[in-house]
């Protein structure tokens, strides 16, 4: 695996929550677990992994900026640049046994992602990127979105809204109008995952209306470097506000046709 200092980085603390992750996963049934909200766990698991990759990229980088889902941001000495992490992207799934979960990390540069990793420890599978480097599984291997022009034949990922969030409705019209015309529609509760997928080509698309910059910081640059198209719900917003569209290109605007209505 060839990468710069900063994305060895990123891998080493990724390996490193995974292996944390992965012991308190086979004694789920132990962990300590409050509750944030309806459907929103946070567990000892979570603090443990945000707790090392933070320790390992501010030990390395400590003039970068942070922005973690459990400790919030905190601005660096070099205002450039910021780490911007999930440590467990599909809390709920991890915490119902169900082995579809990640650590998402991502390096900003100037309001722009520039290095990504997104690491499935249960599959030991690690999604990597940088800007103009291309998109990379684990060692070796080169990914690029799917080929598909057809929407008939497109399997397209999403999130549903749970709880009381304000965006059900919204997310069931969606699917009233984009599930007669495609192979079908996936919900596996893994927005980095998700995006992963789609840089993989076993997704062709994705889109999310709800969602935090650490759920898609990393995601949205694996797309881009293995050729697909992002771009923010609303036309011209910014992705990382937390409502996306991703697609391969070739279906990309029929596909946020119908998203957008």
């Amino acid at each position: 695996m060839q990468g710069s200092a900063n994305l060895n980085l990123m891998i080493k603390a990724a390996r490193k929550a995974g292996r944390s992750l992965v012991k308190d996963f086979r004694e789920v049934e132990n962990l300590q677990v409050s509750t944030k909200g309806p459907g929103d766990f946070v567990s000892k698991a979570d603090r443990e992994a945000e707790r090392l990759i933070k320790e390992e990229l501010l030990g390395g980088r400590p003039t970068y900026g942070w922005l973690g889902e459990e400790t919030g941001g905190a601005a660096g000495a070099d205002p450039t640049r910021r780490w911007i992490v999930d440590p467990l992207d599909g809390t709920t799934n991890f915490l119902h046994g169900m082995p579809h979960w990640a650590v998402s990390i991502a390096l900003e540069h100037k309001g722009e992602i520039v290095s990504a990793v997104v690491y499935d420890p249960a599959k030991d599978e690690m999604f990597w990127a940088e800007k103009g480097s291309g998109c990379w599984l684990n060692d070796n291997r080169r990914l690029r979105v799917s080929g598909r022009r057809a929407m008939h034949e497109a399997v397209f990922a999403t999130g549903v809204p749970f709880g009381a969030k304000s965006t059900l409705p919204a997310m069931l019209q969606d699917l009233a109008r984009l599930m007669p015309a495609t192979a079908g529609v996936r919900r596996w509760g893994a927005a980095a995952l998700d995006l992963a997928y789609v840089a993989a080509g076993r997704f062709d698309g994705y889109w999310e209306r709800e969602l935090s910059a650490w759920d898609v910081a990393a995601g949205i640059l694996l797309v881009k470097e293995a050729g697909g198209m992002v771009e923010g719900l609303r036309k011209g917003s910014d992705p990382l506000d937390g409502a996306l569209i991703a697609c391969n290109d070739g279906l990309f605007d029929t596909f946020s046709g119908v998203i957008r209505g």
